[in-house]
């Protein structure tokens, strides 16, 4: 099984910039919160990627799942060949 991936974006520092720009309200302040805007837009990018790379990776081991299922009622003497060939991927 492989690890869950690691966030990219320091949730805390983000939390305090907002904060500062809220509290202080100065211009540095307000510019820094800013800043973070695209750091923010990208990982939100990268994390619908890898749940659409999730989302494809189960639906194809439910197939194979499926498919195993089917082949062992009819009874194929090798049926776990599809989940066997999915997992290998």
């Amino acid at each position: 099984m492989t690890e869950a991936p690691t966030p990219t974006v320091d949730r805390d520092a983000v939390r305090a910039h907002i904060n500062a720009a809220v509290t202080r309200g100065t211009r540095v302040a307000l510019w820094t919160a800013v800043a973070d805007v695209p750091v923010l837009l990208a990982e939100i990018e990268r994390q619908a990627e890898l749940l659409t790379l999730a989302r494809t990776e189960h639906a194809n081991l439910l197939a194979a799942a499926q498919a195993t299922l089917s082949a062992a009622l009819d009874g194929d003497p090798d049926a776990l060949t599809y989940l066997r060939d999915e997992v290998q991927r």
